[in-house]
Protein backbone atom coordinates (compact mmCIF):
# COMPACT_ATOMS: atom_id res chain seq x y z
CA UNK A 1 0.00 0.00 0.00
CA UNK A 2 1.26 3.44 -0.88
CA UNK A 3 2.01 5.85 1.92
CA UNK A 4 1.24 9.04 -0.04
CA UNK A 5 -2.05 10.73 0.67
CA UNK A 6 -4.30 11.25 -2.38
CA UNK A 7 -5.07 14.87 -3.21
CA UNK A 8 -8.79 14.36 -2.68
CA UNK A 9 -8.29 13.86 1.08
CA UNK A 10 -6.40 17.09 1.83
CA UNK A 11 -9.49 19.28 2.15
CA UNK A 12 -11.20 16.76 4.45
CA UNK A 13 -8.19 16.60 6.79
CA UNK A 14 -7.72 20.37 6.93
CA UNK A 15 -11.46 20.83 7.63
CA UNK A 16 -12.00 18.08 10.20
CA UNK A 17 -8.56 17.21 11.51
CA UNK A 18 -6.55 18.43 14.46
CA UNK A 19 -3.23 20.24 14.33
CA UNK A 20 -0.11 19.58 16.39
CA UNK A 21 2.36 22.45 16.07
CA UNK A 22 6.04 21.70 16.50
CA UNK A 23 9.33 23.50 15.87
CA UNK A 24 9.86 22.13 12.37
CA UNK A 25 6.38 21.16 11.17
CA UNK A 26 2.70 21.48 11.81
CA UNK A 27 1.15 18.03 11.67
CA UNK A 28 -2.55 17.72 10.83
CA UNK A 29 -4.11 14.35 11.57
CA UNK A 30 -7.50 12.78 11.15
CA UNK A 31 -8.41 9.40 12.57
CA UNK A 32 -11.23 7.28 11.25
CA UNK A 33 -12.32 4.00 9.72
CA UNK A 34 -11.75 5.25 6.16
CA UNK A 35 -8.21 6.33 6.99
CA UNK A 36 -5.02 4.44 6.31
CA UNK A 37 -1.57 5.33 7.55
CA UNK A 38 -0.84 7.82 4.76
CA UNK A 39 0.75 11.25 4.65
CA UNK A 40 0.80 14.32 2.48
CA UNK A 41 3.32 17.15 2.67
CA UNK A 42 2.92 20.87 2.10
CA UNK A 43 5.70 23.45 1.91
CA UNK A 44 4.83 27.01 0.95
CA UNK A 45 6.78 29.41 -1.22
CA UNK A 46 6.47 31.93 1.60
CA UNK A 47 8.55 29.70 3.90
CA UNK A 48 10.99 28.46 1.25
CA UNK A 49 11.54 30.84 -1.66
CA UNK A 50 14.01 28.55 -3.43
CA UNK A 51 12.45 25.52 -5.18
CA UNK A 52 15.46 23.34 -4.36
CA UNK A 53 15.04 23.95 -0.61
CA UNK A 54 11.27 23.47 -0.89
CA UNK A 55 11.71 20.09 -2.57
CA UNK A 56 14.35 19.00 -0.06
CA UNK A 57 12.00 19.83 2.81
CA UNK A 58 9.26 17.73 1.18
CA UNK A 59 11.65 14.82 0.61
CA UNK A 60 12.82 14.98 4.23
CA UNK A 61 9.27 14.84 5.60
CA UNK A 62 8.28 11.98 3.26
CA UNK A 63 11.36 9.94 4.14
CA UNK A 64 10.98 10.51 7.88
CA UNK A 65 7.33 9.42 7.68
CA UNK A 66 8.25 6.35 5.62
CA UNK A 67 10.88 5.25 8.17
CA UNK A 68 8.56 5.84 11.13
CA UNK A 69 5.76 3.92 9.44
CA UNK A 70 8.15 1.05 8.77
CA UNK A 71 9.14 0.84 12.44
CA UNK A 72 5.48 1.06 13.53
CA UNK A 73 5.69 4.41 15.31
CA UNK A 74 2.72 5.98 13.50
CA UNK A 75 -0.81 5.32 14.83
CA UNK A 76 -3.05 3.04 12.77
CA UNK A 77 -6.03 4.39 10.80
CA UNK A 78 -4.70 7.95 10.77
CA UNK A 79 -4.17 10.22 7.78
CA UNK A 80 -1.54 12.94 8.10
CA UNK A 81 -0.60 16.22 6.45
CA UNK A 82 2.75 17.72 7.39
CA UNK A 83 3.22 21.43 6.75
CA UNK A 84 6.89 22.41 6.71
CA UNK A 85 8.07 25.50 8.55
CA UNK A 86 11.04 27.64 7.61
CA UNK A 87 13.04 26.24 10.55
CA UNK A 88 13.15 22.93 8.63
CA UNK A 89 15.88 24.38 6.39
CA UNK A 90 19.21 22.66 6.97
CA UNK A 91 17.88 19.92 9.25
CA UNK A 92 18.74 16.22 8.96
CA UNK A 93 16.33 13.32 8.58
CA UNK A 94 16.90 12.29 12.22
CA UNK A 95 15.70 15.72 13.40
CA UNK A 96 12.54 15.46 11.31
CA UNK A 97 11.95 11.88 12.51
CA UNK A 98 12.10 12.96 16.15
CA UNK A 99 9.64 15.78 15.43
CA UNK A 100 7.19 13.44 13.67
CA UNK A 101 7.56 10.84 16.44
CA UNK A 102 6.71 13.58 18.95
CA UNK A 103 3.65 14.58 16.88
CA UNK A 104 2.49 10.97 16.71
CA UNK A 105 2.79 10.73 20.49
CA UNK A 106 0.70 13.88 20.92
CA UNK A 107 -1.88 12.47 18.51
CA UNK A 108 -2.16 9.23 20.52
CA UNK A 109 -2.69 11.14 23.78
CA UNK A 110 -5.51 13.32 22.45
Amino acid sequence: MAFRLPGSKYKRIFAGGRAVRGRLTTAWHLEGDGAAVQAGVVVSKKSFHDAVKRNRAKRLMREAFRLLKKEGAMPAKTDWIFVGRSSLDGKKCADVMSELRWAAGKCAKS
